[in-house]
C-alpha cells in the first residue's frame, strides 16, 4: 500500500504525544521528517524513530519527499504556516483553532485551493464512530425531534502557568482552545447552522484571555443549544442531545483516548437506559482519512468550507463577549 509522508513543523507535546504515535499507528502514512528551531530536535527525532531532522521549518518544506505537514504550531502561528506549506506545495493537516479569525480562514483556504493541496483542520474527534451512531439514533427518531443540545469542555489550567493557552497575543483563551469542540460538535451533530449566539465570559485580569465562557445559540432549525467551556474547572467533556421521547449522552465526547479509545453513549427514555461502547483508534482515524484523501485525490469530509463557517461561530461568540449583546449569524 502507498503511503503519504509526513512532516511535522514542531516539537510540540500534541505532536509527540499524539499525532507522531498516530501516523506510526496508521497504516497509510509515515513519519519522514520533523523540524524545529530548537535544537533538541535532533533527540525528538531519535526517540521517536523519525529519519530526518530540520532545524528550520522552512528546510523541510523544501524537502520534496515530503507529501503532507501537520501543524502544532502557537495558534497565532497557523496561518502563516498552512500558507507556506500549501506555497511550497504541501498538503496541509493544522491544529485547531485553523485560524484566529474567519477571514483569515477564508484566505488560508484560498491558498491552499490555489496550489491545489487539501487541507483540513484537525477536529480529531469527529473521527471517531460515536458520533455517527448518534447521528443514525437522531435519524431513526428513537428520541423523537431533537429540541436541545449541551455541550461542556473543560479542565483545570493552573492561572499562574505559563501555559500558551494563557497568553492573549498567542490566541490563547478557553473558547480558541476546548470551545471550539463544543461549537463545531453542536454543528456536526445537529447537522444545522447557529443563526444567533450569546456568550458570557470570565477574563482574566492578567492574561486578558477568557478563561470560561457559557454560551447560548439559536439554531437555523430551530434547535437550541448551549456550550461551556473553562480553564477552571475539573476535566470534562461531554455533550447531549435532548428530543420529545429521550436523550442521548456522549461522556467521553472529544478525548475518548484517556479510556483507550473508548466511546460511550447512553440512550435514555422514560425509565430504560441503553449504553452502548465503540472503541476506536481517532487520531489514526484521522491520519487515514487525510492520507486517504491525498493519495487518491479526494476532497476531506471535513471541508475548508465547514472549517471558515465554525471559525465565523468562534468570532461570533466573542464579538458577543466583547459587546456584551447577541450576535446575529444571518
Amino acid at each position: 500500500m502507498k503511503k503519504t509522508r509526513w512532516g511535522i513543523i514542531s516539537t510540540a507535546q500534541i505532536a509527540k504525544k499524539q499525532l507522531i504515535p498516530a501516523i506510526q499507528r496508521s497504516k497509510n502514512a509515515v513519519v519522514a521528517a520533523i523540524a524545529s528551531r530548537s535544537d533538541k530536535v535532533i533527540g525528538v527525532a531519535d526517540e521517536l524513530n523519525i529519519p530526518k531532522a530540520y532545524k528550520s521549518y522552512e528546510d523541510l518544506l523544501k524537502d520534496p519527499d515530503i507529501d503532507v505537514v501537520y501543524i502544532p504550531l502557537p495558534n497565532h502561528l497557523h496561518k502563516e504556516w498552512i500558507v507556506k506549506a500549501a506555497e511550497a506545495g504541501k498538503h496541509v493537516l493544522c491544529e485547531k483553532p485553523a485560524t484566529l479569525t474567519a477571514e483569515e480562514a477564508k484566505e488560508a483556504a484560498a491558498v491552499c485551493e490555489k496550489n491545489n493541496v487539501k487541507f483540513m483542520e484537525a477536529f480529531m474527534y469527529q473521527f471517531h464512530p460515536q458520533h455517527q451512531r448518534v447521528r443514525d439514533i437522531i435519524a431513526s427518531g428513537e428520541i423523537g425531534d431533537v429540541k436541545l443540545m449541551r455541550a461542556n469542555f473543560s479542565f483545570y489550567l493552573d492561572p499562574a502557568s505559563q501555559n500558551i493557552r494563557l497568553n492573549s497575543d498567542m490566541g490563547g483563551g478557553s473558547i480558541y482552545d476546548i470551545g471550539c469542540y463544543c461549537i463545531h460538535s453542536i454543528r456536526n451533530i445537529i447537522q444545522a447552522e447557529p443563526a444567533e449566539v450569546r456568550v458570557d465570559a470570565e477574563i482574566d485580569p492578567v492574561h486578558r484571555v477568557d478563561t470560561t465562557a457559557v454560551g447560548y445559540m439559536e439554531l437555523d432549525n430551530g434547535v437550541k443549544a448551549v456550550f461551556d467551556c473553562s480553564f477552571h474547572a475539573s476535566f470534562s467533556n461531554v455533550y447531549e442531545v435532548v428530543g420529545t421521547k429521550g436523550s442521548i449522552r456522549v461522556p467521553r465526547a472529544y478525548r475518548p483516548d484517556r479510556q483507550g479509545g473508548e466511546g460511550l453513549i447512553i440512550v435514555e427514555k422514560e425509565n430504560e437506559q441503553r449504553i452502548e461502547s465503540i472503541v476506536a483508534d481517532q487520531y489514526a482515524l484521522q491520519v487515514e482519512h487525510f492520507s486517504d484523501a491525498v493519495l487518491h485525490g479526494k476532497n476531506p469530509s471535513y471541508t475548508s468550507e465547514n472549517m471558515i463557517q465554525n471559525m465565523t461561530v468562534i468570532e461570533a461568540c466573542y464579538e458577543s463577549i466583547k459587546h456584551g449583546k447577541k450576535i446575529s449569524l444571518k
